[in-house]
């Protein structure tokens, strides 16, 4: 048996034990786990799309010092979420995570949370790369006189531009993989391209202007507030990092390399991010203009590289946004594959489907895309700030997804139920850095319940209400989650193999 034959077989056995057969193609190495979390991340999407969200209400101070803070915060979820992946490599990783830690319940609570953030967001990334390519391309559909072909150009484009990421994802896992890893490419050459160009051509304020905090547009004229509120454009970037966990099952070695494609992903985002917010609001020249402008960074970018450098600087952030809602479609896809693998989904026997020759879920991939287009056109008749909320609500989402199941992972090690963690743990650190990533994913909770942000924290209120009751009327009781238990892990302990867990095959669908 060759290397690589070899080096499947492992990843089959510990996929074995965990209860499920090896259907999706293991073509992911190291850096295509990393970059599809980073590209779902993706820096020139969140900072772009939501400058303005960020740069009206905190003034300067909302970048300079708000990204540090929330990257901090962030890392410590992805630390904890990267234990987790390391211990239960599987697709659906949430899902999974809290259905062997909190059982059948709580695995479903989270994974219709998880999936339900998921499709918002994929919603808000391809429909804010489809507003930012309308503007760029001078399509003013905001005007009342302008032609019905221009009003309707954001959902004609968006409607393209999902149709291109079913049809990439449903194409081949190969293509994928090569798309993540020439994304991550595009992204850190766009970074670095903008930051130089508007440093080199366009540096209007000092250093000490990033942390300007005498600045708001909010009508109180509360600076304090505005400053919380100012975060939601970091905490919104920092969504997606699970993407590396999501495709666990597709990747080589992915008790290892999973966790580092999440912690990873984050390190280089923090970094990537902060020059590039900062590269931006020192290019500065009129702050209340920018902070009142719907596109702030277009705004900019023009002031300072003329009309063409400024659309040919967003032309590589749109090209971002475009591989950012790629990979978010390929992790969302994976999510409801494995969570209707398990009957948790209605139609999961269509919806768990693996197609033979692509060994791709191709029913998932129509799932993922053609929901967010529903949702947009939904929500398309009302007035802009519903979908607003519906993104911010989505972020909300996530973060209570990706609580729940590091809270459980608490519980069970205190308990000690939970005992054999992956050959990625940080030992003795575990539980602390687990129960910090709880507590911030309570503030960025908090932060995004501020005014004027009550309607997101009600939606999402009334969306865990809706899914708690649906659980107990209708899925409780018919919804077994996972083939195999954690007491069944735990009493049948694996050798140290190169995933972390090497034991006969277990009982697979």
């Amino acid at each position: 048996m060759d290397r690589g034959a070899g080096r499947d077989a492992d990843d089959a056995r510990a996929l074995g034990r965990l209860g499920y057969a090896q259907e999706l193609l293991r073509r992911m190495g190291g850096f295509s786990s990393f970059a599809v979390s980073f590209s779902i991340i993706s820096v020139l999407t969140g900072c772009i799309t939501a400058y303005s969200d960020a740069i009206g209400p905190g003034g300067p101070a909302a970048l300079g010092i708000g990204w540090p803070i929330v990257s901090a915060g962030t890392m410590l979820v992805a630390l904890a979420m990267a234990e987790l992946a390391s211990a239960f490599p599987t697709a659906g990783a949430l899902y999974h995570w809290s259905a062997l830690l909190g059982g059948p319940g709580a695995g479903w609570l989270t994974a219709a949370i998880n999936v339900t953030g998921q499709l918002a967001i994929v919603a808000a990334i391809d429909f804010g790369c489809a507003s930012e390519l309308a503007a760029t391309l001078g399509l003013d559909a905001s005007s009342p006189s302008a032609p019905p072909l221009v009003r309707a150009a954001p959902l004609l484009l968006l409607a393209a531009i999902l149709a291109s990421h079913a049809l990439v994802n449903a194409l081949s896992v190969r293509l994928v993989a090569a798309l993540n890893d020439l994304s991550a490419t595009v992204h850190i050459a766009g970074v670095i391209a903008i930051v130089a160009a508007l440093l080199a051509f366009g540096r209007a304020q000092p250093v000490s202007f990033l942390a300007h905090t005498g600045f708001t547009t909010r009508p109180d004229g509360d600076h304090v507030l505005g400053f919380l509120g100012g975060l939601v454009l970091s905490m919104f970037t920092f969504t997606g990092y699970d993407a590396s966990a999501h495709l666990a099952e597709e990747t080589h070695d992915p008790a290892r390399r999973t966790a580092w494609g999440i912690v990873s992903s984050v390190a280089v985002s923090a970094v990537a991010g902060y020059l590039l917010l900062s590269a931006v609001t020192l290019g500065i020249t009129d702050l209340p203009a920018v902070a009142a402008d719907a596109h702030a960074p277009l705004l900019v970018m023009r002031g300072v590289l003329g009309d063409t450098g400024g659309r040919a600087a967003m032309g590589l952030a749109l090209a971002a946004m475009w591989f950012c809602g790629l990979s978010s479609v390929t992790s969302a896809s994976r999510t409801v594959y494995a969570f209707a693998r398990d009957g948790g989904l209605p139609g999961s026997r269509f919806v768990g489907r693996v197609d033979e020759r692509t060994r791709t879920p191709l029913v998932a991939i129509a799932v993922v895309t053609g929901g967010p287009l529903l949702l947009v056109l939904g929500t398309a008749p009302f007035a802009a700030a519903l979908f607003d909320a519906m993104a911010k609500m989505a972020t909300m989402a996530l973060y209570v997804s990706y609580a729940i199941p590091i809270l459980l992972g608490i519980l069970a090690r205190r308990r000690g139920l939970w005992k054999t963690l992956g050959p990625f743990n940080l030992r003795g650190f575990g539980v602390p850095v687990a129960c910090a990533a709880v507590v911030w994913s309570g503030f960025v909770l908090a932060v995004c319940s501020l005014p004027p942000n009550q309607l997101p924290a009600g939606m999402l209120g009334a969306l865990v209400s809706v899914l708690a009751i649906v659980y107990f009327t209708l899925v409780r009781g018919r919804f077994a989650g996972p083939k195999v238990r954690l007491v069944n892990l735990e009493a049948t302990p694996s050798g140290q193999s190169r995933g972390g867990r090497d034991a006969p095959v277990s009982r697979a669908k």
